[in-house]
């Protein structure tokens, strides 16, 4: 995924992609290794942006912890953040992040886990900067399970 943070919110848009970049991987009761497609629509200021898709191939070690693998990371300077909140079941994963300091940020992931080939989720970031809004933002991923991963 290719990100250009520009303008004011350059800080913030680029600090939330840091978050959640890592989000599209992940295991529940069933989901297979291998690789996975994953097609991303993010809708920003009332506009959503084209698809976005990537491919990534999950080991037998990543389907085995949801709860990091599927997670954010937080990567902020200037920021602390919040131990992260967490709700799972065997087909559900919801997640929220908060940080405090230069950056105000909270980022939220619900995702649904419906087959073993097949989720999807729900991706939500707010950030502010001095009182400011800098994204406000909403992501909907589908991840599709493709092939064995290539050898």
């Amino acid at each position: 995924m290719s990100v250009r943070c520009r303008g004011a919110a350059a800080a913030a848009c680029c600090v939330f992609f840091v978050v959640i970049l890592r989000a599209p991987t992940a295991y529940a009761d069933g989901i297979e290794p291998g690789l996975w497609k994953i097609t991303t629509r993010t809708q920003s200021r009332g506009e959503t942006g084209p698809p976005h898709e990537s491919s990534k191939c999950l080991t037998a070690e990543d389907t085995r912890d949801l709860a990091t693998t599927f997670s954010p990371i937080s990567r902020t300077v200037n920021s602390t953040c919040a131990p992260i909140e967490r709700t799972l079941t065997s087909t559900r994963l919801s997640w929220r992040l908060t940080c405090k300091g230069q950056l105000d940020m909270e980022l939220t992931g619900e995702f649904n886990f419906d087959n073993p080939r097949h989720y999807t989720a729900t991706l939500r970031s707010k950030a502010e900067m001095a009182g400011i809004p800098m994204v406000d933002s909403e992501s909907t991923l589908e991840g599709v399970w493709v092939s064995a991963c290539p050898q």
